[in-house]
């Protein structure tokens, strides 16, 4: 009498077969949506502050979600609460987009704004109100109106002037920034 054999890939570790290779079929969960044959892979809350969820295709999801309130049936009151929660929930993404700058720079300052400190004459560890003063001071000496003479002043001027710009929203920035950490 022959002998089945009986040993599975399954055992020990390493594994012998690739992950997600069961035996078994595969389960598939079909969209919620009546008549539609996709795979329902995109979870939607069936109503506020309620943990059941249908499960649409992407098309439908789309579809459910352009018509989605989020705050329906809450009074502005509830929705205020609600939207700071969330806020609040999500702060610390927003201090990780701080470092979404990704560019040669000292760690503190992006690759623009070093590249406006270079503008201005600057050095790298200046402050917001040493590059307003730079500015002026470069404003005074370039400024269209008082050097007719020169035809490379408006230039500069421009370049000056795009520089504190960029300066001045960095420093916005940092503002907003420290006020939302304030904040805790």
């Amino acid at each position: 009498m022959a002998r089945r054999p009986t040993r599975t890939d399954d055992w020990g570790f390493p594994r012998w077969r690739s992950y997600g290779s069961e035996r078994g079929a595969t389960k598939v969960r079909m969209c919620d949506r009546h008549g539609c044959g996709q795979a329902g892979d995109c979870p939607a809350p069936k109503a506020p502050n309620n943990p059941a969820r249908w499960y649409f295709c992407e098309a439908h999801a789309a579809e459910y979600n352009r018509n989605w309130d989020y705050f329906q049936g809450l009074t502005p009151e509830e929705a205020a609460e609600r939207e700071a929660q969330e806020q609040r929930d999500a702060k610390a993404y927003g201090e990780a987009k701080f470092y979404g700058w990704g560019g040669s720079g000292d760690g503190s300052r992006s690759r623009d704004e070093m590249h406006a400190l270079d503008i201005l004459e600057l050095e790298s560890d200046a402050s917001f109100e040493d590059a307003k003063l730079a500015w002026r001071r470069v404003a005074k000496a370039c400024h269209p109106d008082v050097a007719r003479d020169d035809a490379d002043a408006a230039d500069r001027f421009r370049k000056a002037q795009a520089a504190f710009e960029v300066l001045r929203a960095a420093e916005d920035r940092r503002k907003l920034m420290n006020e939302g950490m304030a904040g805790n």
